[in-house]
């Protein structure tokens, strides 16, 4: 039930729960292409230091989700380690994130787009971000954690002011 989803900045405290998501060293790639398995903490923290607007979805006080912006160019704003946990996917807490992230780019960046990018390999975030209405625009030739090529996809979506 969506009704019970939340959406407020990430705390200090969340971090090793998110450090959960990622199952295997593939899932940590499309979360975080240069961090190495498994998560930590620091890691983490090391990354949402360099992003903006570090959030989390909670159901009541389980942490399921996490995003943050990790540029901002032109008019859109990037959207990056987006991550749900195990147990709550293909279960709308990807959607609801990706709505609030939409409308923290609108609201506090004042972005008409939103920008994903996601590696061919992953098809549940490729088919959740089509769903979504992202479009392809643009391809870029990349080595996986095996140096074997990989393409990452970057994805847009125009955000509507309302």
């Amino acid at each position: 039930m969506n009704t019970a989803l939340a959406f407020r900045p990430v705390h200090d405290a969340d971090l090793a729960a998110i450090c959960t998501f990622p199952r295997s060293p593939e899932e940590l790639y499309y979360l975080a292409p240069r961090a190495s398995f498994p998560l930590t903490p620091e890691q983490l923290a090391a990354s949402i230091a360099q992003r903006s607007d570090s959030s989390v979805v909670c159901r009541g006080d389980e942490v399921l989700g996490f995003a943050n912006i990790y540029k901002r160019e032109a008019g859109a704003c990037w959207v990056g380690n987006v991550a749900v946990a195990p147990q709550a996917r293909r279960q709308g807490v990807a959607r609801f994130l990706m709505h609030q992230m939409a409308g923290v780019a609108a609201e506090r960046h004042g972005a008409g787009e939103l920008r994903v990018s996601c590696f061919n390999t992953n098809t549940a975030g490729l088919l959740l971000y089509s769903r979504l209405g992202y479009t392809p625009f643009a391809l870029e030739e990349r080595l996986d954690g095996q140096q074997q090529p990989i393409v990452l996809i970057h994805l847009r979506l125009a955000l509507v002011n309302e």
